[in-house]
């Protein structure tokens, strides 16, 4: 499993300014619950002093996703809404002492939920649906000016870093190559070069994982996943591994569960951990359109 630190732990379990606040004057909501992850911010400001009093977030998501919205709370209380506007997704990882790579995305949302908040106080319009020529990532509408925004803010240089930063790929991959467009031309104003190969996966020798080693973790990430979903009546099956797509089957009551693009999610993030390497997790019925 991923490593947390003990902050992280501390505000998972014993979050801080949970629930909406009183009196709230700045309301900032993104996400939604169909992608998996939804933040609702509220905030009390002093009109003459612009000062942020209170903070309070309603957060639908992972232990991350809480504790990052608990850390951001407690790091804007206090500030002016001018000096909350420079916190950083980063900021809210280091007050946490760190994220794992999969989860800095719950950092980002935290972020886009004060700078909605903030633009709501001051009767702005902000707003996270786009226009459908600029969505890059349909699954969890996310486009090209986020992630060309979150690559330079953070020295990403991956798919696999883009998709922990802003879930983009996360879902169908089917964006994967737009995200390599972006990368390529961002790293090259930068003078860098993108690889689009990565990191090669290997073993604590040095060795690169043989294909059967590499098909025997993601046999063993898939049944570790499985109790938990045969406990609500579901259940995965592994069909085929081509390359960097690892084709699963649904069944059960995950077959039309409005759930099911959340739980591949869980799935791939579990393989990728295991494996060492950025992987895609597809349902099997995906096959028929390879080319």
């Amino acid at each position: 499993m991923w490593d947390y630190s003990d902050k992280v732990k501390e505000h998972f379990f014993s979050p801080r300014n949970a629930g909406a606040v009183t009196g709230a004057n700045a309301v900032g909501e993104v996400g939604s619950l169909s992608c998996g992850d939804a933040l609702r911010l509220t905030l009390r400001v002093d009109p003459e002093t612009q000062i942020i009093k209170d903070a309070g977030f309603q957060t639908f998501g992972c232990g991350s996703a809480i504790a990052s919205s608990s850390a951001l709370t407690e790091i804007i209380k206090g500030m002016t809404l001018d000096q909350a506007l420079t916190v950083s997704n980063q900021d809210i990882a280091d007050f946490l002492d760190g994220l794992p790579p999969e989860k800095m995305h719950c950092s980002v949302m935290g972020r886009e939920a004060l700078q909605a908040a903030v633009a709501n106080y001051r009767g702005e319009v902000w707003k996270d649906d786009h226009e459908e020529g600029a969505l890059v990532c349909k699954c969890f509408a996310v486009d090209a000016v986020m992630i060309e925004e979150t690559i330079r803010a953070n020295a990403l240089s991956t798919v696999e870093d883009v998709t922990n930063y802003t879930k983009a790929g996360g879902g169908c991959s089917a964006c994967h190559e737009g995200v390599e467009e972006i990368l390529t031309r961002v790293l090259k104003e930068q003078g860098r070069v993108f690889d689009p190969t990565g990191a090669a996966p290997v073993l604590a020798k040095g060795k690169k994982l043989s294909n059967l080693q590499r098909i025997r973790r993601i046999e063993g990430a898939i049944e570790a996943i499985r109790p938990n979903l045969q406990r609500d009546r579901g259940d995965v099956e592994l069909v085929e591994v081509d390359g960097k797509n690892v084709y699963v089957n649904m069944t059960g009551a995950c077959v039309g569960c409005q759930m099911a693009s959340t739980t591949l999610d869980g799935i791939q993030q579990r393989i990728v951990e295991d494996l060492g390497e950025f992987v895609r997790v597809l349902p099997a019925s995906a096959m028929q359109h390879r080319a």
